[in-house]
């Protein structure tokens, strides 16, 4: 109870600005308030229509995807992702797959890999809030935890921890970290300054993964993350199955304060 009561009791709740900024029957840009998405798309296997269906229904502002390919991206701009999102930064450190951000507003300063990862590229890109805010969001996909790879995947998480030395930059971090709270690694890159939205907001456990084997077993690991610099608070998660993928989209709104 002690360990996991945190997940169901908010910290920091949203106001009522950011669910009537979001709930719009279009997305509202210029404002504090943006509603983000993350996906792993399962090496371009994933509906690329869905993810525009839900990118239109959710009011979606900004997106990373994950697992990528040529293909995909093809099909993602054919479903018309750039009705919604028309900026974008797509990176690949193997010429296969990649991962991705797309933006409603434009991606100032574009990256192929802000951390400078040796899992794969991770894509950066700023965007523009009131006030002048500006936030630096990364598409994330770290090493898997399998056999063999532990050191690769340790490293992965270590050189995201890494960007904590980045103080005169705000960051959202959004993606497949391959790690859930639970794993030492993961809470190490949080450190004092970057908070897990999911817990923030006392959603509970949002389970992404592994969503492409029926009902059984049921997903059961939460490795998919938004995570948040200081002066940002995520709220109002949703677990979003997308077909085609073995992972969820996780959805969450942000306010930029």
């Amino acid at each position: 109870v002690w360990w996991q009561l945190p997940f169901f009791r908010t910290t920091e709740p949203l106001t009522r600005a950011a669910d009537a900024a979001t709930g719009q029957a279009y997305a509202i840009t210029g404002d504090a308030y943006a509603r983000v998405m993350t996906c792993n798309v399962y090496k371009g296997r994933a509906d690329a229509q869905a993810i525009v269906d839900a990118v239109r229904d959710e009011r979606v502002e900004v997106l990373a995807l994950q697992e990528t390919t040529d293909a995909f991206v093809a099909a993602l701009e054919d479903a018309g992702i750039g009705d919604y999102l028309p900026y974008s930064k797509v990176a690949s450190s193997d010429g296969v797959y990649g991962n991705g951000l797309w933006s409603a507003t434009p991606l100032v300063g574009p990256a192929n890999d802000d951390v400078n990862s040796s899992a794969s590229f991770m894509p950066g890109g700023t965007v523009s809030f009131a006030g002048g805010a500006k936030i630096r969001f990364v598409s994330v996909h770290t090493t898997a935890p399998v056999p063999g790879y532990w050191g690769q995947w340790r490293r992965a998480l270590d050189e995201l921890g890494a960007m904590k030395a980045h103080t005169d930059t705000r960051y959202v971090f959004m993606g497949d970290f391959n790690a859930t709270y639970d794993h030492a690694p993961f809470r190490d890159f949080l450190g004092d300054r970057f908070r897990d939205g999911a817990r923030m907001a006392g959603r509970g456990f949002t389970f992404t993964w592994p969503a492409d084997r029926g009902l059984l077993p049921p997903r059961f690991a939460g490795i998919d993350h938004v995570v948040v610099d200081q002066g940002i608070v995520a709220g109002r998660f949703k677990v979003l199955p997308i077909a085609g993928s073995d992972h969820a989209a996780l959805l969450a709104t942000l306010a930029v304060e």
